[in-house]
């Protein structure tokens, strides 16, 4: 299902798909009532949904869609701009799958090989995430519940970790934040690190929600950052955020370097630099999202001495990035999203958030 209120645009994204060969397409609509009216009717797998659209936009759309077809993967599509990017965070944390944004212009839509091989893999996977048939081995995880059901970690570190490394994509930013939430006031006793695949914009957007929804601190760090205890750090969009030793202290590192698997920021870059920097003080946390970013930078954290935790298959919107770890034998534990937060923080302490 397609809805957009640019007849071009609907007329695109519909050819594009119907070229794929994967995808068939039930309808299309020009505002949100109409979009309501087909998920109806319909009940799509996946609808396809813009931010702007008259009569109703997506964000007041959104709900009644989950409401009419609950079933159904929303992927947001959205010019690239600081309101818009607030707004689809605030859809993607009541439910929507993902968020892409598109070129700033029609004849940029057009032409762009990039973004019709983007919007292609993003329903790719998520249809995938859908329809996956059976549980994945999880070969060389452990996962030891105690008689509360919450996992013991502890039999996994050498040290108390003080640093928590996390990397997502697909479906991140409400799962990042549940564990965020969950970990309450542990988080005052670690320095947090998240790489969140995301563009320009919407990463800030993302530490000002968080920051605002936790009442902690947290912001994109600037280049050379000293890293402080209880502050979250979010990668911004489209730059590598990495580690680096400066002056005796461990200190934010961003650069422009060329993406790694076709990512930045790159969760392996991370990944590698807490391994180099801080070893066994490290925790990695390698949750949601489409494709194998962080595989490599959790066999080096694992050599490191550091544990990694992946989210396990039922709670991922996407199994992508957690499933590679997990098939490469370097995920420490497998979890479900809920029992993250109250796992770590009986590792690092911090009382049970009200």
């Amino acid at each position: 299902m397609i809805a957009d209120d640019s007849m071009v645009v609907r007329g695109l994204f519909a050819r594009w798909l119907g070229e794929s060969g994967r995808f068939h397409v039930v309808g299309v609509a020009g505002d949100g009532e109409s979009a309501i009216e087909h998920a109806g009717r319909h009940h799509p797998d996946i609808m396809v949904l813009d931010l702007d659209m008259p009569i109703l936009d997506g964000v007041e759309a959104l709900p009644r869609i989950i409401k009419q077809s609950p079933r159904t993967a929303v992927l947001l599509t959205t010019t690239l701009t600081e309101r818009n990017a607030q707004l689809a965070l605030q859809c993607i944390s009541k439910g929507a799958v993902d968020v892409l944004p598109k070129p700033d212009n029609r004849s940029g839509l057009t032409l762009s090989l990039d973004f019709r091989s983007e919007l292609l893999g993003k329903l790719s996977s998520i249809t995938q995430s859908r329809f996956r048939e059976g549980d994945l081995a999880a070969d060389g995880a452990q996962s030891a519940p105690l008689p509360s059901g919450v996992a013991d970690l502890r039999p996994l570190v050498s040290v108390m970790p003080r640093y928590l490394v996390i990397g997502a994509s697909t479906g991140g930013p409400r799962a990042v934040a549940r564990v965020l939430g969950d970990l309450g006031e542990a988080l005052a006793n670690l320095t947090t690190l998240i790489v969140q695949h995301m563009p320009p914009l919407f990463t800030a957007s993302f530490a000002d929600q968080i920051a605002t929804q936790l009442g902690v601190p947290a912001r994109e760090p600037h280049d050379g950052e000293r890293l402080a205890r209880g502050m979250i750090y979010v990668a911004p969009g489209g730059r590598h955020l990495g580690i680096e030793r400066k002056l005796g202290h461990i200190a934010a590192s961003i650069s422009d370097e060329p993406p790694v698997h076709f990512c930045r920021p790159a969760v392996d870059i991370l990944f590698a630099d807490a391994a180099r920097h801080l070893g066994p003080a490290a925790l990695g946390l390698i949750m949601t999202g489409m494709g194998s970013d962080g595989t490599d930078g959790a066999t080096t954290l694992r050599r490191a001495g550091a544990a990694v935790i992946a989210q396990d298959e039922q709670s991922s919107t996407i199994w992508g990035m957690p499933g590679s770890v997990v098939r490469a034998g370097q995920a420490s534990a497998v979890l479900p999203l809920a029992g993250i937060g109250p796992a770590i923080r009986t590792l690092v302490g911090g009382s049970r958030p009200a």
